[in-house]
């Protein structure tokens, strides 16, 4: 069942606890790549003793290989520098290296480590960025993925994603939990665990807080929780259903969807609970609502025309406009973080798949080659889609660039995976 379809249900029952750090991490499998890639060499950095596994240039090259833009030039069997001044750029240049980064890590008091490295134009033999960081072991796959973002932004112009963070439901057997982990589906953490489903995670603008649906009191209630110190708050526990938390820009509103006075309509409400306003009278079921990156506009999928479509409206309210036009069937929208693009969930011929619209010509193209794919988010920079599917009979997560030409699976063993959220 797709989330398009819970949403418009909401038939579960959440039981919550506090935070808890999770036993296992995904794995990664990528498959395809940009038509253009830029060749990247990556000397292992020179590790101290005491270093944690894998190495920064492992976890690096796994990021940079996940984006499709990038293809890594091997570095065996030749000089290993770890400075500038050590760096022959004929010999990488002659193996096709466009770039090439090296460093090393030594050892500190207390534990720590020191990082160093170097990115390096080989065309050019210049040095294009250099930084040092002083880190805990605590802090080493968060440095690999810095290092990864300021190579992405050095040679594409774009800021990179890898440091930013994804939410998902997950089900174990009986157990579900809502988990909050890397953009590379490792350090995960559980924040919500239950007995019954948990829906509709949502990352703050800040990426300090959480909202998602709980039903503990026997109603499906908006909460809103802190990813800092597990504290929390219910900001829709009105008569009837609360469901589908969008944040505003500013992190200070949510658009939530109520069927406090009819169908589900769509409502504005503050963080903190108060100030609820009506925002849709369509007298159909709207839901699903998201905001435009300005905050003028909430996109959302209503069946107001008959069968479940996206619409736009000002968030000051007003007559919704019918945005979607392509199939009889587009629920889920999700607004690119520059506001040109639309993703959403399409079913042609008995497929659900990721959509992606162009929102000032009208053009669409099919992104994915599953079938029941669910929940598209943007990645922070806008250059990727995540997204769940089904694959070998359980959920999966899956991540697809805007080109549709490289896909990523993210998967854990005997779990099923829904529900992602991108967040920074």
């Amino acid at each position: 069942m797709t989330r398009a379809v819970l949403l418009f249900h909401l038939f579960c029952l959440v039981l919550l606890g506090a935070s808890f750090p999770a036993r296992a991490a995904m794995e990664i499998q990528v498959v395809g790549g940009s038509a253009k890639q830029i060749a990247v060499a990556m000397v292992p950095f020179q590790v101290a003793p005491g270093q944690p596994e894998p190495n920064l240039t492992q976890i690096v090259a796994s990021d940079l290989e996940r984006s499709g833009q990038f293809k890594l030039v091997s570095t065996s069997g030749t000089q290993q520098p770890v400075s500038p001044a050590q760096v022959a750029y004929g010999l990488w240049r002659d193996r096709g290296a466009d770039a090439m980064l090296v460093g090393q890590v030594a050892a500190l008091p207390g534990g720590r480590f020191e990082v160093r490295f170097h990115l390096l134009d080989v065309i050019k033999q210049t040095q294009l960025a250099a930084f040092s960081y002083k880190i805990t072991d605590g802090q080493w796959r968060a440095t690999a993925h810095r290092i990864a973002d300021v190579v992405y932004e050095k040679l594409t112009g774009i800021p990179g994603a890898f440091g930013s963070r994804i939410a998902y439901v997950q089900k174990q057997g009986k157990r579900y939990e809502l988990r909050v982990a890397d953009a590379d589906g490792q350090n995960p953490r559980t924040v919500v665990r239950s007995v019954e489903p948990v829906i509709s995670p949502r990352f703050s603008p800040d990426g300090a807080r959480i909202a998602y649906v709980s039903f503990e009191d026997k109603k499906p209630i908006v909460y809103v929780q802190s990813l800092r110190d597990g504290s929390r708050r219910k900001v829709a526990a009105f008569k009837g259903s609360n469901s589908a938390p969008a944040w505003a820009p500013g992190g200070q509103r949510l658009a939530v969807v109520l069927t406090r006075d009819e169908a589900s309509q769509i409502y504005l409400i503050n963080a903190d609970g108060s100030g609820l306003s009506r925002l849709t009278r369509s007298g159909s079921i709207d839901t699903e609502p998201v905001f435009s990156p300005d905050g003028q506009s909430i996109y959302f999928t209503s069946d107001r025309g008959g069968s479940p479509q996206i619409y736009r409206v000002a968030a000051s309210g007003g007559e919704a406009v019918r945005v979607s036009f392509s199939g009889s069937y587009n629920v889920s929208p999700s607004i690119s973080p520059d506001g040109r693009h639309l993703a959403y969930i399409s079913r042609e011929d008995g497929r659900f798949s990721v959509k992606l619209q162009e929102l000032a010509s009208g053009q669409t193209r099919v992104l994915t080659d599953t079938a029941r794919d669910e929940s598209p988010s943007f990645a922070p920079n806008g250059q990727a889609v995540l997204y769940a599917t089904v694959q070998g009979g359980r959920g999966v997560l899956g991540t697809v660039t805007m080109d549709g030409q490289t896909r990523a699976r993210l998967s854990e063993s005997g779990v099923d995976a829904r529900e992602p959220a991108w967040g920074r």
